[in-house]
């Protein structure tokens, strides 16, 4: 029942059905909630809009970014595939196994889409602008050689810089020739292994120096850089990326502890560097390979051997050639090579880079095509290094 007022303030009562009050109340609750669906469902097709449209920007601007890159990659370079890093994070499992690193980055082990096996570098310290960067890595593209690792791809994405490498399954000589698995290295690196790590790694620096299109020096010649493939055979890694970094290489090799070893006197002293500072390397490393050990060790019980160059030397003169061998090998040698070897170590390491063979005399001689003299000991860089060696003894003790 409802009130109502009249003019002269007297109320007036209308009596109403219950049942029309409920429809009425119904209609305007049914109303509300048709309402409050409609609006829900525009508002939620309008985030889903919004997200889809987001999403497609995103993919055409990907896929822009892509096609613009393959514009700019060289269409004439056949051997080399530009990834992305989408790609690159996907193969690696978002670069979560690790194989290794040094002066020019750090490497992971990675799985492209059909299943191959594939190391990918992570370049480190590059500050070349992405032109310079691409026609470096083209160049190095067209490299093809039995002893060096074949370069599959790039990938440049901002800052980000990317080299894919075929991947070698028995690692680095470093690891294997360095392992304290004593029983698996005798059983792998046997002296015939050795001697075609060693020639083999030869024949890749020739080629660098001499055959290919542009000379390249290597710069970082070393175990580590020297990986093996499912033969054992040498594969030559890191090659032409001393450009990439440009003058932090420098810096790197003259601050890393692994690498210091391995390096010629040129870099010390300021001179122009040339293709002998990879013979001095490689001879650092031909003896490394011979003798199974460091050639600058202070662990060693004998002073003598502290600088293992040097006492190869002296083995040499005295013709104790088994004493230079890495012991377990011994019944396997081969003395007349193993002499060969050791001397043409020696010659490389010469401090006079103009007395330091030739690549391509180097594979001569380890070929036996070329008799390789024995060098005098007094002018080569054997006696300065001792000597180094023994003050950096003493002066470590009087600390």
């Amino acid at each position: 029942m409802h009130k109502s007022e009249s003019k002269n303030n007297s109320n007036v009562f209308i009596r109403v059905d219950a049942s029309a009050l409920s429809k009425t109340d119904r209609s305007s609750s049914s109303k509300r909630i048709t309402s409050s669906i409609v609006l829900g469902i525009v508002g939620a097709a309008t985030v889903t809009l919004s997200i889809f449209s987001i999403l497609m920007w995103r993919w055409h601007r990907q896929r822009h970014w892509l096609r613009s890159m393959e514009r700019c990659a060289d269409s004439s370079d056949p051997f080399l595939r530009m990834f992305s890093y989408m790609e690159l994070k996907i193969a690696t499992r978002n670069f979560r196994y690790k194989l290794g690193s040094g002066g020019f980055g750090t490497v992971f082990k990675g799985y492209l889409i059909d299943g191959t096996l594939v190391a990918v570098k992570r370049m480190e310290g590059s500050r070349q602008d992405e032109k310079q960067f691409r026609a470096e890595i083209s160049s190095l593209g067209n490299i093809q050689h039995a002893n060096l690792v074949r370069l599959r791809g790039f990938c440049v994405q901002g800052l980000r810089r990317f080299l894919i490498y075929d991947y070698m399954p028995n690692g680095s000589l470093n690891s294997l020739l360095f392992t304290n698995n004593i029983k698996r290295k005798q059983k792998a690196l046997d002296w015939t292994t050795r001697f075609q790590i060693a020639l083999g790694t030869a024949r890749g620096l020739l080629y660098l120096h001499e055959e290919c299109r542009n000379c390249i020096i290597h710069c970082d010649v070393k175990p580590e850089n020297i990986l093996l493939d499912n033969n054992f055979s040498p594969k030559l890694g890191d090659f032409g990326l001393a450009k990439l970094v440009g003058r932090d290489f420098s810096r790197v090799l003259t601050t890393t502890r692994g690498t210091r070893g391995y390096l010629a006197p040129e870099w010390i002293t300021g001179l122009p560097i040339t293709p002998k500072v990879d013979v001095y390397s490689f001879g650092m490393t031909l003896l490394e390979i011979i003798s199974g050990r460091r050639t600058l060790d202070l662990t060693v019980q004998d002073s003598n051997q502290y600088y293992f160059p040097g006492w190869v030397a002296t083995q040499i003169y005295n013709g104790n050639m088994i004493n230079i061998m890495e012991e377990g090998i011994a019944e396997k040698r081969d003395l007349e090579e193993v002499r060969r070897a050791s001397i043409v170590g020696l010659l490389c390491i010469e401090k006079d880079e103009e007395v330091r063979p030739s690549m391509r005399q180097v594979v001569l001689m380890l070929e036996g095509k070329m008799q390789p003299q024995i060098p005098q000991i007094q002018s080569s860089a054997l006696v300065d290094k001792k000597a180094d060696v023994s003050d950096t003894d003493s002066s470590s003790s009087e600390r």
